[in-house]
């Protein structure tokens, strides 16, 4: 006994007792739940990696956009070498008809013309009338009746050089009659003409006023004019089997003319081909542009920035009406229960059984209808998706409160008197903020997901304004998808990382909420 005495003295003396004072800095500090939620949260380190994800994509979002030399709907060109229709030419193998009295030679009389001029007569009856045909060519018959001139079969036609100009049957007649006799001057309708050899009709000043030729030149706008050296040069070209050529016009423009065979119709089309300033559509990576532009010519990072911006602003809102109408309704059902939780919980069933997607197909399409303007729209499509989806919001706050109001904090409340609405907007709510963070924070990327399958789909944000739905959404060919990656790969990566970043935080938050959860 002794011994074990002396061996406590000497213990007592080899290691003298501490006291520790509150203002002693070695005293133990003690974690707010607070602080030790946040300890827990920045010790996961994926969870870490999630929020700084989130950080860049925020920065790149609503930073990116201020510092970019573009706007959002800023539109790029760039001048091309297009080939736009431009003219016809026929050929005239056939026999074409100027009518001079509609009443004698009418269509039915036309094919009994041909009849006669194909066998070779100089006249033909039809119906009890007499016809007799002038042969001025082997292509150009003149048809009289009671020896007045009524009409011509010929493959030569008289066409006015003007734009909006016409000539009558006599000027027509008379023409065709002096190319015909190799005469250079002839008299139509009380004026002298003159008329060259290759079919050009100029009056006394020297201003042309027609032209014969089996070449029919029709331009396919109606406000097109050709000259007749543009005539000319495509008939030339034609006869001479060109697949282009170059002309230089009064003005001093020059365009290439490509002459392309019709032989179904028997005719050319004629394409030019001019300098034209055009949208500076799915152009390539470059310099001024690092992602390239889109198919109206913006750029493409820049939408990406405003695209984020969106996408992530719908999310955010979208959450807060969900939570806002499910903290309430949900909070209202478990403090109170009985009838107040079983009507609260059949209105819940009901939003749960409504169906989503024909409901904004629906609403989709009555905003086309009333062509409800861009912004607008984007306000009620938030406003639809916060209404429908708070349902899951109210089952978890109810849950939870039905758990909580029976514990002895709730009883002390009651105890002193305390209304309901601060019992549980100020004791309830509170308790169950960690579970709805944690909720929250897994459904916005659901949320912003559903706004890009929204937006894809044509019922979501529209342009000019961008989310990454809608960009990507620009892809609907086979042929923008596979020849410019640049247009919709970046938009998915970004929409991939921001969802996958906002699960991870999600699961980080419910880990440090419950750690217990975690094992």
């Amino acid at each position: 006994m002794e011994d074990m005495k002396d061996k406590k003295d000497m213990l007592e003396t080899a290691a003298p007792s501490e006291e520790f004072s509150l203002s002693d800095d070695r005293r133990v500090k003690v974690l707010s739940p607070g602080q030790l939620v946040l300890k827990r949260f920045f010790r996961n380190r994926l969870a870490v990696t999630g929020m700084v994800i989130l950080l860049a994509m925020f920065i790149f979002s609503f930073v990116g956009g201020l510092l970019s030399p573009y706007e959002e709907d800023q539109k790029f060109y760039r001048v091309d070498a297009q080939a736009k229709d431009y003219a016809g030419i026929v050929h005239n193998e056939e026999f074409r008809y100027t009518v001079g009295d509609k009443e004698l030679f009418k269509s039915t009389v036309h094919a009994q013309a041909l009849k006669a001029i194909l066998q070779g007569k100089d006249s033909f009856e039809y119906k009890g009338t007499g016809y007799t045909l002038e042969k001025l060519t082997d292509d150009a018959y003149v048809v009289s009746s009671g020896g007045s001139p009524v009409g011509i079969a010929s493959k030569e036609l008289v066409n006015p050089s003007a734009q909006d100009g016409s000539v009558s049957f006599e000027f027509s007649l008379a023409a065709l009659r002096a190319k015909a006799s190799g005469e250079k001057t002839f008299t139509a309708e009380g004026n002298e003409y003159d008329i060259g050899e290759d079919g050009i009709i100029t009056d006394k000043s020297g201003t042309e006023i027609a032209y014969v030729s089996q070449y029919i030149v029709r331009a396919v706008m109606s406000d097109v004019f050709f000259s007749r050296e543009l005539k000319n040069q495509l008939i030339d070209a034609v006869e001479a089997g060109q697949k282009s050529f170059e002309y230089t016009d009064e003005n001093g423009v020059t365009a290439e003319y490509i002459l392309k065979y019709d032989a179904a119709n028997k005719s050319w089309d004629v394409k030019q081909e001019i300098d034209t300033k055009v949208f500076d559509t799915y152009s390539a990576p470059s310099k001024e542009h690092w992602l390239g532009t889109d198919r109206n010519g913006m750029d493409m990072l820049t939408r990406l920035m405003y695209g984020g911006r969106i996408s992530l602003i719908i999310g955010f809102v979208v959450v807060f009406i969900e939570a806002l109408i499910g903290v309430v309704l949900g909070g209202i059902a478990g403090y109170f229960g009985g009838w107040v939780d079983g009507l609260i919980m059949r209105i819940v069933d009901v939003f749960y059984c409504l169906p989503f997607l024909p409901i904004m197909i629906i609403l989709g399409a009555a905003m086309d209808a009333a062509n409800v303007p861009s912004f607008t729209r984007m306000m009620y499509m938030m406003i639809t998706l916060g209404i429908l989806g708070w349902a899951g919001v109210a089952r978890l706050v109810r849950g939870q409160i039905l758990s909580l109001r029976e514990q002895e904090f709730m009883t002390a409340t009651e105890a002193c008197g305390i209304a309901p609405s601060r019992r549980i907007f100020r004791h309830l709510i509170p308790n169950v903020m960690p579970q709805l963070i944690v909720y929250m924070t897994m459904g916005l990327g659901t949320t912003i997901i559903l706004e890009a399958t929204l937006s894809f789909l044509g019922l979501g944000v529209r342009f000019p304004f961008a989310s990454w739905g809608n960009i990507i959404n620009d892809v609907n060919d086979t042929f923008v998808l596979t020849n410019y990656w640049f247009i919709w790969i970046p938009a998915g990566v970004l929409l991939l990382i921001t969802v996958l970043a906002f699960n991870i935080v999600g699961d980080g938050l419910r880990d440090a909420f419950d750690p217990k959860m975690k094992r």
